[in-house]
């Protein structure tokens, strides 16, 4: 396992997306803590989360409080392992997403999340999404009243302009620590958040970063899934998953990137982790580094 920086904390390059152990067509209890287990087997300490990764109404916090109860289950020290988590968005149960990132609202959401991680504090905090009803600086404002009464460490903000980053990081200082936006070979519009996430020193976790590959757990079973790219050519040639190509690749784009693939079996987050230890050629990145043919 390689490993990069979040902040001040190290983490292992490859992290887990625990959203699809929760959401719809989530699998049952007992995979989905086999799965958070092989994760730390792997050498996976980058467990990415958020209060609104469930499926029904009534249920906000149900990825979390199975976070923790894997957790508490593994029998092993899992001190090394950093749960991030986010706040700001919900789900009504019929099958949509809102936004909500009043200054009250965030803190209230962090302050339960943190009793459902059992934690004294929450490692990394995220803001999940900008509020068009709110201004950008009041919500960030509540992620700095929540380090100030120490109910986070650290703070993130995802799905954010480049703008948006700049306005973070001048209220939020060294507290500021990783941006989340959408980033795969399919979607590559976010290349300034990324330049600009290196340039202030943030950590870039791309969310969704097999999107091009496979499909996401977001997608309906309708959703057509990619063949014959670049990616699936080397992984062809390279006798490995199109997956590993992926994640490999995205690791080379900067040492700032930390991608959080989803799983919801336990063979597919071992698979990830072991991109980590593939090497990319020169001639392997020069077709990557297109567009995927579609």
């Amino acid at each position: 396992m390689q490993y990069r920086s979040i902040g001040n904390t190290t983490v292992s390059a490859v992290g887990l997306g625990a959203m699809p152990l929760s959401i719809e067509h989530r699998p049952d209890e007992q995979r989905a803590i086999a799965t958070l287990h092989a994760a730390l087997d792997a050498g996976v300490t980058l467990i990415d989360t958020a209060d609104s990764y469930h499926w029904h109404a009534g249920e906000a916090g149900h990825n979390e409080l199975l976070v923790a109860r894997a957790l508490a289950r593994y029998g092993r020290d899992t001190s090394h392992v950093l749960v991030a988590t986010k706040g700001g968005r919900g789900r009504p149960g019929d099958g949509s997403w809102t936004v909500t990132a009043t200054p009250a609202h965030l803190k209230r959401a962090a302050e339960a999340s943190r009793k459902r991680l059992g934690v004294e504090a929450i490692g990394l905090y995220q803001l999940h999404k900008p509020d068009p009803a709110v201004p950008w600086a009041e919500s960030v404002g509540a992620l700095r009243e929540l380090l100030d009464a120490g109910t986070i460490r650290a703070a993130g903000i995802s799905n954010v302009t480049t703008g948006q980053i700049r306005e973070a990081h001048a209220i939020l200082g060294d507290d500021l620590v990783s941006v989340q936006n959408q980033y795969s070979p399919a979607a590559r519009e976010r290349e300034p958040e990324l330049r600009l996430s290196r340039q202030l020193g943030l950590a870039f976790l791309p969310w969704s970063p097999l999107g091009g590959i496979r499909r996401s757990s977001l997608d309906g079973p309708s959703a057509p899934t990619s063949a014959g790219t670049a990616f699936h050519r080397i992984a062809t040639e390279r006798g490995v998953s199109p997956q590993q190509i992926a994640l490999a690749w995205l690791l080379t784009r900067s040492p700032a990137v930390i991608p959080v693939p989803g799983a919801s079996r336990p063979a597919s987050i071992q698979d990830s982790a072991k991109a980590t230890e593939l090497e990319l050629s020169e001639a392997d990145l020069a077709q990557l580094d297109g567009a995927p043919s579609r």
